[in-house]
């Protein structure tokens, strides 16, 4: 069984050393995205990247003219992956847009929904698919003398997840045949059950509306979500230790590994899982509700907090084409000259984005993607800021704020507590995330799995909130509301990958603009007007290469490790609409009734 993607393709070789390589589609997800690189071997590093995006995403032509109390079951249908992070959002942008507050249950419904689509999504990420790239076969493949030092190599939390040698939880993750790989799915199925609880369906929610929620709240409905919860702390409990063993193990194998993947500290992470006593989705007040979010929003440049402020980020955001297979829309009527506090809104932002496409041969000169280019504006620049798979960003932004404190999780300045309580075979156990040197592969990954440890600490303190609440005899779940003639909305909130933004504009009772901008675009950009890479872009480009294998047997992990850091998820950007329809071909044209069936 080959555990690696077909090897990259070898297009030219541009000097005797230097080799263009493409992998297309990367594997392990949506096969939309192309990574096209020149490699030098004699260097062992990486001198030049481009990412690219070969379907068309045109969501936000055909949302327009809908009702826009659909917006949420529409734009669920962007993704099969993180579906409910986008009708979540969609419903935050919709309650803006309607002056709709939902009852304080129906909120930490949606939170207990969010919290387990975050644990399910990550749990099956990291064990069954990016941490295939460092499971004993893919590492025999790629760095043998690793094997070898891994195999003799004592675990130093052995005692806590049951493994003796790094070898042996490389071997765990073998798929299909490794017992951590196996066991990860198993519980993947437990996430997926808690979230099916809280919204009834995964990933498309059917009881998540604008307004809250119509779920039936109930004792038991809350016992059954948290006995499967306390199933996954227990495995928490395992799996954080486990991967520091891992991942340190990395950096001490291979010296000099820390700088794979690594770029810039340039983190955006938009805040998630709203307080229910802050939160009003009113535009006038989300600087203040956004800032008591149980995941605190923030810009993170160069290790240092820009901002906290939802309106400043809401504000900051700028959608450049660049190298994008799209006409710019500078000549475009302007939907919102102005937000709810008279701030000036730019013909870049969301609100004002027009869709114009352009397909056209591919051109690394030219425009080589269908993604665009979104940007923070800090005032100056236009950062190219990355999600680095969401939960870095997300534990960064919330460390440097120092604004949770609840018991199970607190932000310090700078590092992220996380107490796990006693379970059924483990003690209470408290885990600190620090915030760490680098943003590179090794510590996206590590983000990924302390993440799934908050996400699980945080779904604690929601249980007993909701419970508190029934207990109460407050069961209501949903508010009324009408939909304004007029009217602009904005959610944010966090994709399992990271910032996820909806904005939304509505004329005559109906969807006049709609831009919903998930992770992807963030992270897998082109090159914008400025010349500046995207995300995938600037972390390959100069990455060295460790892998053993000569020039013709290149398998590139290396490379596939700094891309799957950041949870590439193309389905984003995999969306077409005909418009009313067109007819393909004409099988048959019947010309009289057709005959009965026979009985």
């Amino acid at each position: 069984m080959t555990t690696t993607q077909p090897g990259p393709t070898k297009t030219q070789t541009t000097s005797s050393d230097v080799v263009e390589m493409a992998w297309d589609p990367i594997t392990r997800i949506v096969g939309s995205l192309g990574i096209y690189a020149k490699v030098d071997f004699s260097q062992k590093r990486v001198v030049e990247c481009h990412s690219t995006s070969s379907v068309f995403r045109g969501y936000s032509i055909f949302m327009k003219g809908k009702d826009p109390r659909d917006a949420h079951f529409i734009t669920s249908r962007i993704c099969g992956i993180c579906g409910d992070n986008h009708a979540t959002c969609s419903c935050y942008a919709q309650n803006m847009a309607y002056g709709v507050k939902p009852p304080h249950l129906g909120e930490w419904i949606v939170n207990l929904g969010e919290a387990a689509e975050y644990m399910f999504d990550h749990n099956i990420f990291q064990e069954n698919l990016v941490g295939v790239d460092f499971c004993e076969k893919m590492v025999k493949e790629t760095n043998p003398g690793v094997l070898e030092q891994a195999n003799r190599t004592e675990a130093p939390h052995a005692a806590d997840h049951g493994y003796r040698t790094i070898g042996d939880i490389m071997r765990a993750l073998n798929p299909f045949e490794g017992e951590f790989y196996r066991e990860a799915l198993q519980v993947s199925r437990w996430t997926r059950e808690m979230f099916c609880l809280m919204e009834g369906r995964h990933v498309h929610p059917s009881t998540l509306y604008p307004g809250g929620v119509g779920t039936t709240a109930t004792i038991q409905l809350f016992t059954d979500y948290l006995t499967r919860l306390m199933r996954y702390v227990e495995f928490m409990k395992r799996v954080v230790p486990m991967h520091d063993d891992l991942f340190d193990f990395f950096y001490q194998a291979l010296p000099g590994y820390e700088e794979v993947g690594r770029r810039r500290v340039l983190l955006g992470c938009w805040g998630s899982f709203q307080d229910p006593e802050a939160c009003n989705f009113s535009y006038r007040d989300m600087s203040e509700w956004g800032r008591k979010m149980f995941v605190t929003p923030g810009v993170v440049v160069d290790g240092q907090l820009v901002t906290n402020d939802l309106v400043d980020i809401n504000l900051g955001i700028r959608i450049l084409l660049g190298h994008s297979y799209y006409q710019d829309w500078e000549d475009q009527e302007l939907f919102v000259t102005r937000d709810p506090l008279g701030n000036p809104v730019d013909r870049r932002h969301p609100w004002n984005q027009h869709t114009l496409p352009q397909p056209q041969k591919r051109d690394f000169d030219g425009a080589y993607s269908w993604v665009m280019s979104p940007r923070w504006f800090d005032g100056t620049d236009h950062l190219a800021l990355d999600t680095g798979g969401g939960p870095i960003a997300r534990l960064w932004a919330t460390a440097l704020s120092g604004l949770v404190d609840i018991g199970y999780v607190k932000a310090t300045g700078h590092s992220v507590l996380i107490h796990l309580p006693r379970t059924a075979l483990k003690p209470e156990v408290t885990f600190e995330w620090k915030i760490p040197q680098w943003s590179n592969a090794i510590e996206r990954d590590r983000a990924r799995t302390y993440f799934q440890a908050y996400a699980a600490a945080c779904a604690l303190h929601f249980v007993e909130q909701a419970l508190a609440e029934v207990r109460a005899g407050r069961t209501k779940t949903w508010e009324p509301f009408e939909v304004p003639d007029e009217g602009i909305g904005c959610g944010f909130t966090e994709a399992v990958r990271g910032v996820l933004s909806h904005h939304l504009v509505i004329r005559d009772g109906k969807i006049a603009n709609y831009h919903p901008y998930p992770p992807t675009p963030w992270n897998a950009n082109p090159r914008d007007v400025y010349g500046t890479p995207g995300p995938y872009e600037d972390a390959v480009q100069n990455t060295p290469i460790f892998e053993e294998n000569d020039r013709e047997h290149f398998k590139g992990i290396d490379i596939m490790r700094a891309v799957r850091s950041f949870d590439p998820c193309l389905p984003c950007g995999v969306h077409m609409s005909l418009g009313r329809g067109k007819v393909l071909k004409k099988l048959h044209t019947p010309t009289a009734a057709p005959e009965p069936l026979a009985q």
